[in-house]
């Protein structure tokens, strides 16, 4: 794997390259759970947009998007895969079914709440779409938290980037 500023400068090759289409599909790919530094890119595309390298309204429509099209394949697989590959493979991780009905009880309670915090939190992002159909959260729940939690989420590491360049370094 390339060092971390090797592949810093590919994304940003690719960033000013392609723009916001790539930075939709980086985010998806990286919300389905391919290895992609999702905060990184976010913080990096923010920097990019303080420069005036990249349009803001664009990049953040992208990074919301992709955002919300990630968890929501996820949740999609989960919805019909999950039942079955945790009666196929639950057994290998000690997933038995009444440890199933507990996190059925939770997740009707509270666990809707991790599709929101859950983003801001690596490999909980990654899952919580998954747990969430696996689970069959409801559509319109799965909505409304995961749909705040992108916009929240991308709005918070875009800022982050835009904001430290332009406060720190005074650019």
């Amino acid at each position: 794997m390339a060092p971390m500023h090797e592949m810093i400068q590919i994304f940003t090759d690719w960033l000013l390259l392609y723009g916001g289409p790539i930075l939709f599909i980086l985010l998806v790919l990286g919300i389905v759970g391919l290895p992609i530094p999702d905060e990184t890119l976010l913080v990096l595309s923010g920097w990019l947009v303080a420069t005036g390298r990249l349009e803001a309204i664009p990049t953040l429509f992208c990074a919301i998007t992709g955002s919300m099209c990630g968890i929501t394949i996820s949740y999609w697989l989960g919805l019909h895969t999950g039942s079955w590959l945790i009666k196929k493979y639950g057994h290998r991780l000690r997933i038995t079914e009444a440890r199933m009905k507990k996190i059925y009880v939770w997740y009707a309670k509270i666990g809707k709440w991790t599709l929101l915090i859950g983003y801001f939190i690596p490999v909980i992002r990654h899952l919580a779409g998954y747990a969430a159909g696996s689970l069959k959260l409801s559509r319109k729940d799965f909505i409304l938290f995961a749909y705040t939690g992108a916009i929240l989420w991308s709005i918070t590491f875009l800022s982050i980037g835009y904001f430290l360049l332009i406060e720190v370094w005074n650019i």
